[in-house]
């Protein structure tokens, strides 16, 4: 179960290189059609937050998803490599693959439409898988028969 535990990360990982990807297209595209580029002119150094409030927002979402794929998923990744260390369960991958959907779910929500109360339920309940993934990381690990351990 190693390679399947790990399969959803990976997958995870894949989608926020695709997200990262995304960003250029939809900033340089809303940069593109401003009137007034003057904004930014003269400032060393400019950063993608340079543009909030400079592009349309919706411009700045696939970022902000971004950033968001960079905090929490944190956690699942050593969630599934602790879970693949000590040997996962049939649960532990299903459990996986439902965070990273609702994941890639809430990414594309984002994107794409951004109300609050759907992409907040998203992010509630992929929240509730990876906590339910921790604690079996914690039994898995903590809990665990030593006398059951390869000799």
């Amino acid at each position: 179960m190693q390679a399947q535990m790990l399969a959803p990360a990976a997958v995870l990982v894949v989608w926020t290189l695709i997200v990262m990807f995304w960003i250029i297209p939809s900033r340089f595209g809303a940069f593109g059609k401003l009137e007034d580029k003057s904004v930014l002119a003269g400032k060393e150094g400019v950063r993608g937050q340079d543009l909030e409030g400079v592009i349309p927002d919706k411009a700045n979402w696939p970022a902000h998803n971004h950033t968001h794929l960079h905090e929490q998923p944190t956690l699942f990744y050593a969630v599934s490599v602790i879970l693949a260390i000590v040997g996962a369960a049939a649960i532990d991958v299903t459990l996986a693959w439902v965070y990273v959907a609702l994941r890639i779910l809430h990414s594309l929500w984002q994107i794409l439409i951004n109300k609050i109360p759907v992409r907040f339920a998203l992010f509630l309940v992929s929240s509730v898988v990876l906590i339910v993934l921790a604690v079996r990381a914690v039994m898995a690990t903590a809990f665990a028969d030593p006398s059951l351990a390869p000799q």
